[in-house]
């Protein structure tokens, strides 16, 4: 496992400033039909808490990308497009509350699952999460069996809705009229 040191934008094979590889094993397939480039953004504070979840998920063979306040995961995630945001809600510059708010109201990032992951117990924060958008929800000290489990329910929830919208678009790219499939192509039988 590469070396920690709380530096942020953590991954593996992407170009950019402050990106280092965090990537526990390479080219596994997983039951879902992925690959080991899925891509999860853990977003903490807390490094421990970073590294924990990290460490809990290195055997599945993820790229881990990390974040350390609410602004920075917002431009990773925009920027990065990764397949799920494990996001702590009491984080500095923006809560998990309004990260998540935001990533929902943004089309280029409302179809990443967000899974919040925090100490807060009470019924009134899972509520607030889920009015957020958050897709799922786990309370710390989170057990390994079950972020992995739910992980890698929200991964195929993912990869099911990428596949579901290329196959719409190929559909409404096939329902569309000869002439202008081929957009100012001749067509057969005309000079």
């Amino acid at each position: 496992m590469a070396e920690s040191n709380g530096a942020t934008g953590l991954h593996r094979g992407r170009p950019g400033p402050d990106i280092r590889t965090r990537n526990a094993s390479q080219g596994l397939m997983t039951d879902a039909g992925s690959t080991s480039s899925d891509r999860i953004l853990i977003a903490d504070d807390n490094q421990q808490n970073r590294e924990l979840l990290e460490a809990y998920l290195a055997d599945e063979g993820h790229d881990i990308l990390m974040a350390t306040d609410g602004v920075e995961t917002i431009d990773m995630a925009v920027a990065e497009q990764p397949d799920l945001i494990l996001l702590d809600i009491m984080m500095p510059k923006l809560s998990g509350y309004e990260v998540c708010q935001q990533l929902k109201q943004d089309e280029r990032t409302r179809d990443i699952p967000v899974l919040m992951v925090t100490a807060l117990k009470e019924m009134g924060d899972i509520e607030r999460a889920v009015s957020a958008g958050a897709d799922d929800f786990l309370t710390k000290p989170v057990h390994r069996i079950e972020l992995k489990t739910r992980v890698r329910s929200l991964l195929r929830v993912r990869h099911l809705t990428n596949e579901r919208d290329r196959l719409l678009a190929y559909l409404a790219e096939v329902e569309q009229p000869p002439a202008s499939r081929q957009s100012g192509t001749p067509q057969s039988g005309t000079p």
